[in-house]
């Protein structure tokens, strides 16, 4: 699986790979992105991000069928061990795919005051 990944690897790719979380509120404004939160069940209830939607890391191969082809994948956990991971696998199965950079947790600072409000505003017009 990895090896293909590995031989187009280049620089242009790893440019491509990473996706930070401005850009990722504007395609969530735009509805264009699928956000995909790749932690575990217990992990997603105990908090989660309104507009992502949880597949558990383990589960990916067995629900690609709930991800939409047409729009960029967004895969986040935590940090982002497991969304470059998830990434990786989604690649290999035909979708545009990248990892948000910061993960979760600074998607959660990030999303304070202000910005919250904004996005939130967006959301719901």
């Amino acid at each position: 699986m990895y090896e293909s990944y590995l031989s187009k690897f280049n620089y242009e790719e790893r440019k491509k790979m990473k996706i930070q979380i401005p850009e990722l509120l504007e395609l969530v404004k735009k509805d264009e992105v699928q956000f995909i939160d790749v932690r575990f069940h217990e992990e997603y209830e105990a908090w989660n991000i309104s507009f992502a939607k949880n597949i558990p890391l383990n589960e990916l191969p067995g629900r690609l069928d709930e991800i939409d082809k047409s729009k960029l994948v967004v895969t986040a956990c935590p940090h982002y061990d497991r969304a470059i991971m998830g990434r990786i696998f989604l690649l290999e199965n035909g979708f545009n795919a990248r990892y948000l950079t910061d993960g979760l947790l600074g998607l959660v600072d990030y999303l304070r005051g202000n910005n919250a409000k904004e996005l939130f505003n967006k959301l719901n017009d």
